[in-house]
Order: structure tokens, then sequence, then C-alpha cells
């Protein structure tokens, strides 16, 4: 389970002062990562009319340009699952899904800010995009060279869920041009698997490693989470060392949040519960801080909040670290979201819905905000915290702004907590800030944007 900042989310507010330093103790439902900024509550369907004026531009010279697929199809729906996916489409349906993503493409590759343009990055996201078979992904990829050239592309990610994959589909993957291949491994213990909803078992992992590497993909990343319903130190341990075993090219690890639009917290609801059946806080990220410790001593190095690379200078992750620094980004599929030119905007969320608009000749926008110059500054400013250190520089060249002056107060704030320390050349947090920096980029929004950090 990635967490890619235009998948097919369904965000729900978590109301949260924004005033104090937070204070995150037990797991409670609602929204913790900060994948964007403004937040998503504050887009609008009336703003979609200016995101569709925007495309009739010309790009910006030298913007980078990803595209982000989205297959939003699963075997099985995890329990802590918030994304948009579906476990009950038909083949017909899904054959009419991927002629719609195809369609969509040649839609806006006809617009000036996007025709003519050489994607640096594509993001096949989910769901699972390995769900759908060799032949189907075969047919869908040259259908979408022959609207965008991609094969200059210096990074194509496909997410993985182990029990989809046989070795003829890693071959055909990798036969695609694939770079990165990430598997979605999130715990090796069956109970633990089985507890959060998993439609794959440890045996399969294994299997689907092997086959991976046997295939040549320059680099495969996998996934964990740390405080799984049932996790335990042992078994989370044990997790680690198995991962540090299998020697991935990099790792992934997400702390368990529990947003309202999953099974976990309907089952609390009907229970009367507040607090979720997962590890508090603190625990967390004392679990992330020793599965980074242990990576160190492995020979990785901690490239964010979320990931270490074995090899700092071939193993990177270029759809983050673009993305991240204002590239422009396509998101294609039913309610994937898009930045371009500056603008975001989201697609249409039901399945039939954007099938039907794009069919007809329509870009199937449902919402979009137009941010204003200092909230694109805040926005790169709050997603570059996660990499641990911002570059005083870089925000002086690109924005005008001093971002020591500018956050002088919450910067000063996190110092004195022993969270973040600044320096003439920018700011970096330390370990214990990394641990938990989802939950104090909030103290760097605009006044208005402080009670919502569904971003």
């Amino acid at each position: 389970m990635m967490r890619p900042e235009s998948a097919g989310l369904s965000p729900d507010p978590q109301q949260r002062p924004g005033a104090i330093l937070p204070v995150l103790a037990e797991t409670k439902a609602g929204g913790y990562f900060v994948s964007n900024y403004p937040p998503y509550s504050y887009w609008s369907g009336g703003e979609t009319g200016k995101a569709l004026a925007i495309l009739e531009t010309a790009p910006a010279p030298g913007r980078p340009l990803g595209v982000y697929l989205h297959i939003p199809f699963c075997r099985k729906r995890c329990h802590f699952c918030y994304f948009k996916v579906y476990t009950d489409k038909n083949a017909g349906e899904v054959e009419r899904y991927i002629d719609t993503l195809d369609a969509e493409l040649r839609l806006f590759s006809r617009k000036p800010a996007i025709a003519g343009r050489k994607p640096q990055f594509i993001y096949f996201g989910g769901g699972t995009p390995s769900y759908i078979s060799s032949r189907q992904l075969t047919r869908l990829v040259e259908s979408l060279k022959a609207s965008l050239e991609w094969d200059a592309a210096e990074e194509i990610t496909f997410e993985c869920e182990p029990g989809t994959l046989t070795e003829g589909k890693l071959q055909t993957i990798r036969d695609l041009g694939v770079t990165r291949l990430s598997l979605g491994v999130e715990n090796f213990d069956d109970g633990v698997l089985q507890a959060n909803g998993r439609a794959h078992a440890s045996r399969e992992i294994d299997r689907a490693y092997d086959f991976a590497r046997s295939a040549g993909f320059p680099q495969i990343n996998i996934d964990l989470i740390a405080g799984m319903v049932r996790e335990t130190d042992d078994n989370w341990r044990e997790c680690v060392r198995r991962t540090v075993g299998m020697s991935p090219d990099s790792v992934t690890i997400y702390q368990m949040e529990v947003p309202y639009n999953t099974t976990i917290f309907r089952d609390m609801k009907s229970h009367g519960e507040s607090v979720a059946p997962v590890a508090d806080w603190k625990q967390k990220r004392e679990w992330v801080a020793y599965a980074f410790s242990e990576l160190e001593r492995a020979g990785y190095t901690v490239g964010s909040a979320y990931t270490a690379v074995k090899n700092a200078t071939g193993a990177g992750f270029l759809y983050r670290d673009s993305l991240w620094h204002g590239a422009d980004m396509l998101g294609l599929g039913v309610a994937s979201f898009s930045y371009v030119q500056g603008v975001h905007f989201q697609n249409d969320p039901d399945f039939h819905s954007y099938c039907a608009r794009v069919e007809a000749g329509s870009l199937p926008l449902s919402r979009a905000l137009i941010p204003a110059d200092e909230e694109r500054m805040i926005r790169e400013f709050v997603l570059q915290m996660k990499l641990g250190h911002v570059e005083r520089t870089y925000f002086e060249q690109k924005f005008g702004a001093d971002i020591l002056q500018r956050f002088a107060e919450p910067l000063e704030r996190l110092r004195q907590a022993g969270l973040a320390d600044t320096t003439p050349g920018g700011v970096t947090l330390t370990r214990d800030g990394l641990m938990q920096v989802d939950g104090l980029l909030p103290l760097f929004f605009l006044p208005q944007h402080r009670t919502d950090t569904t971003g």
C-alpha cells in the first residue's frame, strides 16, 4: 500500500488544533498523513472551469511531467484501506475501465499543457495494478504510449500485491519498462495479514520476491506498515529481520492510521469505541525508528520519514522527489488527483460516471483549486519537510521566500521541543521529529487550513 499523492483517496477530515504542537496518543479515527496542500476539503467543483482553462495554456519551461495511472481493482479490500478501490467489478467493467484510461489520456494529450511533453516518471498505483492480466497490461501500455511517448521516462513504478504475481506476469511487467517494482508486503505474519484483511499469505511473499529478482528489475521496494491490528513487538522485529534478510533496494514504512471510511472504523463505530484496535502513536514511532536503525546497520540510508534505500545514489524515488519539488503530474483514472501548471484538480470519484464522461469526450474533472503563490510555496515546504531537510536557497530562488523568517515561530517551537534544528542553510528534523513529521506539518499551514489535516 503505497501513498501516492494522486491516488484515488477518499479522505475524511480529522479535527485537530493547529495552535499548539499536536499530541497524538491513542490511534483514533481520522486522517493523519499529509499528502498535499491546501487540504482537499478546500477544493471546489466551482473551480473546474478554471482548471480546464489552465490546460489550454503552454507549460512552464523546464517543469517535469509525471503520469499517475490509477488501477482501482483488488482481490479484497483491506480493513484499513481508504483508497478508491473496487472488489466487485466483472471482466467487462475492467475492460471498459482500461479503454477509458486510454481515452482519457488521448483527451488530455490534446491540451497545450500536456501535448508533446515526455513524462519524466510514470506511476501505476491502486488498488492493485498487478490485479489485471498480462494481456490487459500490455494493451493498456501500448495504447497509452500512442498518446504520450514515455520511452524516455527515467522511472516507471508499479505497485504489486504478492498473491497476484506469477513469474510470467512479472516478466511482462519488466518487459513493459517498469524500473521500480513496489511489493505490498505490509507484514510477514499470516495472523496479522488475515486480521487486517490482506489478500495474500506469507508464503507468497518470498515466491513473488524471487520471481521479481529473476526478472531483473533495477529496483525492488518492499512496503511495511507499523502498527497493524494484532501487531506485537516480537512480530515487528521479525518483520524487520525478514526485510533486512531479503535485501531489497528500498523499504517504505508507514504508520497505521484509521481514516473514517475504513472497515476498522465501521467496526469501532458499531461497538461504540473511540480508540482503534492498533498500537498507539508512540509505539508506532518507536517501531519505525527501530526499523530504520536496523536498516542503517545493514547499510541503508534513511531518505524520508517513510523510506530507506540500500544504494543512495542508485535507488531513489523520482516520483516523490519531483512531485515534492513542484513537478506537474497528470492523474488518470477514477478519483485521481492531478497537479498541472500549479493547479490542483480531481477526477470524478464515481466509476460509471467517470467512464461515461470520458466516453462522451469530456475531461472528467469533479473539483479543483487554484492555489495562491504563498500556498504553492507552503505546499512544497511541508512536503519537503518529509525528507527531513529543507534547503533555504531553494525557496529563495523559486519563491523569493526566506523560510527561516517566514516560519520562524513554528520552527523555534520545534527546536525547543528537540524536533528540528535550523542553520543558515535551512531546516533539519531530528530523528524524533522525522518520526512524527505529519503531526507537525499543520503548524506551517495558513490559519484557515489548520483544523483540516486531510491534505
